[in-house]
C-alpha cells in the first residue's frame, strides 16, 4: 500500500548534499533511499529518477569544466555548478516538503 511522505521526499532530496561528506554520497544517498521505497511512497518515483537525472548531468557538467581549465575558463564553471549542486537540491526539498514536484533546471533526462 502506498502512502504520502513528503518528508520523506525531501530527505531524498537533501541525500543529495552527501557528496560533501563522502565521495559519491551525493548519488549513492537518494539512489539508496529511491531504489529502496519507491514503491512504498507516492510520488517517490518521479522524485527519484529526477535527482537521478540532476546528478549525472552535474557529473558530466563537472567532467567537462574540468577538461575546460585547460583553457582557463573550467575553473569558473567548476565554481557555478558547486554552487548549484547546493542550491538545486535546497529548493527541491523545500518544494517536496510543499507537496510540489521540482523539475531541476540545466538537467538532461536520461531516465524517463
Amino acid at each position: 500500500m502506498q502512502r504520502t511522505d513528503n518528508q520523506f521526499l525531501m530527505l531524498t532530496h537533501l541525500c543529495q548534499l552527501a557528496h560533501f561528506v563522502f565521495p559519491f554520497g551525493g548519488l549513492l544517498a537518494p539512489l539508496l533511499l529511491w531504489q529502496m521505497k519507491k514503491e512504498e511512497i507516492i510520488g517517490l518515483d518521479d522524485h527519484g529518477k529526477e535527482i537521478m537525472n540532476f546528478q549525472i548531468s552535474f557529473a558530466i557538467y563537472a567532467i567537462i569544466s574540468s577538461i575546460l581549465i585547460i583553457l582557463l575558463i573550467g575553473i569558473g564553471f567548476l565554481f557555478v555548478i558547486a554552487l548549484l549542486t547546493v542550491i538545486f537540491p535546497i529548493v527541491g526539498a523545500v518544494k517536496a516538503a510543499n507537496g510540489e514536484f521540482y523539475k531541476y533546471p540545466l538537467t538532461i533526462q536520461f531516465l524517463k
